[in-house]
């Protein structure tokens, strides 16, 4: 396996052409999947996941459905049945496939899924040449691209929930250099007035619609922690008993923590000869006390938060403090795929490493208006029940780093990179 690769495609794509940033954003979902075996490809870990060949086969159904079949004049479709199979959630493009039962579907084969994806990639490099100033072509290219740089990150998240449930602790990829490492000290604190703020997208460039509309929110004074809570104050979290203590938990949070066992975040494993060790893209790896700690639920932030004396910054709050920072960081195209210490790689953890949790559910801005037809589905039909993640991660694409992006999972979920940041009020 290669000792280092670099999966993204650079932030000089982003003034390209749509051809060429379509064709980079489709290598690089190639080069995400070169390293695995094709029985790597077809496993399904867990329902909440998805088999790699699924990933490579719903984002190409996407152009596919919403841009070929819909501009191309007489477009055949490589085979119709793909609909039911790879069509993910969205109602108005029919029936579909049972999410927990996508790793049954053996058939098409890995070759004839990466067969379809050279189909698709031959039409819409037809299309582009010939409608490069299509405006609702256009919309609809850049939307695929975002989608399928989304699963991009899906397919290394579900990799590494595959690869932790095999005893052999198998490697994706090895890293041979990292950043020479910082030790963290103890988090200081960033002080923020209060007052009134505008949030939400209203620039220039791509977002998503979640983003939107741009509006005011009053915040109190507040202050947040300049990085990320380390592996080290998790494990004296732990060793304080901090998952047996019904007093720092969400009911929600604490039912989970019985009926499935948490006693450390997922992917952690006490080896008898290692002691604390981690399961990583690149193998089994010790505990590492400098870096920020991952793989963590909404209910184990929020209850280590509440050991700390702290609490969960809202997702405003967050916004407010990383407007003016540049949006670079531990991202997919450093290929390190795995967080940081901070200060490591030259970077401050704002953006990259791990999605931080919020305090905010996931609901509509005011005066959100999902947009009109099936691609409407995209976000809108979620907002109920998940909570607001910011910030990015290190196998986060590099063009999703923005101070606007909303990331969401529901509050029991581990298998995204994510961690947490403290905050707390000034008085």
């Amino acid at each position: 396996m290669p000792d280092h690769v670099i999966l993204a495609a650079g932030p000089s794509l982003a003034d390209a052409t749509y051809e060429t940033r379509y064709a980079a954003t489709r290598a690089v979902s190639r080069a995400i999947a070169a390293p695995l075996a094709v029985e790597d490809m077809v496993v399904q870990a867990m329902p909440d996941t998805s088999p790699t060949k699924w990933h490579l086969a719903h984002v190409t159904w996407f152009f596919e459905t919403f841009v070929l079949a819909r501009f191309v004049p007489g477009y055949r479709c490589f085979d119709a049945d793909y609909a039911f199979l790879f069509n993910s959630y969205y109602e108005g493009a029919g029936d579909r496939h049972a999410r927990p039962e996508r790793g049954l579907i053996t058939r098409p084969t890995v070759a004839e899924v990466l067969d379809y994806r050279d189909y698709v990639d031959a039409a819409m490099a037809r299309l582009l040449a010939e409608v490069p100033d299509n405006a609702e072509v256009a919309q609809l290219v850049e939307l695929g691209i975002n989608h399928e740089q989304q699963h991009q990150e899906l397919m290394l998240m579900d990799i590494l929930n595959l690869f932790s449930r095999n005893p052999l602790c198998p490697t994706y990829v090895a890293v041979s250099a990292m950043p020479q490492e910082m030790v963290a000290g103890d988090a200081t604190w960033r002080f923020f007035d209060g007052g009134l703020y505008d949030i939400g997208f209203d620039g220039n460039g791509f977002s998503f619609d979640s983003e939107q509309p741009r509006h005011r929110v009053y915040l109190q004074p507040f202050a947040l922690a300049d990085r990320l809570v380390t592996n080290g104050e998790w494990l004296a979290f732990m060793e304080d008993g901090g998952y047996r203590r019904h007093d720092l938990w969400l009911a929600d949070g604490i039912a989970r923590v019985r009926a499935d066992g948490w006693g450390a975040p997922l992917y952690w494993f006490d080896d008898p000869h290692d002691g604390w060790c981690e399961m990583t893209l690149h193998g089994k790896q010790p505990i590492n006390p400098t870096a920020p700690v991952g793989h963590v639920s909404f209910f184990e932030a929020d209850a280590f938060a509440r050991w700390s004396g702290h609490r969960l910054p809202t997702e405003a709050e967050w916004e407010v403090a990383s407007t003016d920072l540049p949006p670079t960081g531990n991202t997919l195209g450093q290929g390190y795929l795995r967080p940081l210490p901070a200060g490591a790689g030259g970077h401050d953890q704002m953006f990259g490493d791990l999605w931080e949790w919020t305090a905010s559910p996931y609901v509509a801005y005011p005066g959100f208006t999902p947009p009109p037809g099936v691609v409407g589905e995209y976000n809108g039909k979620f907002m109920s029940g998940q909570m607001v993640l910011r910030g990015g991660a290190c196998v986060t694409p590099d063009e999703h780093l923005r101070a606007t992006y909303r990331n969401f999972f529901y509050p029991h979920q581990r298998w995204a990179f994510t961690g947490l940041r403290l905050a707390k009020d000034v008085r």
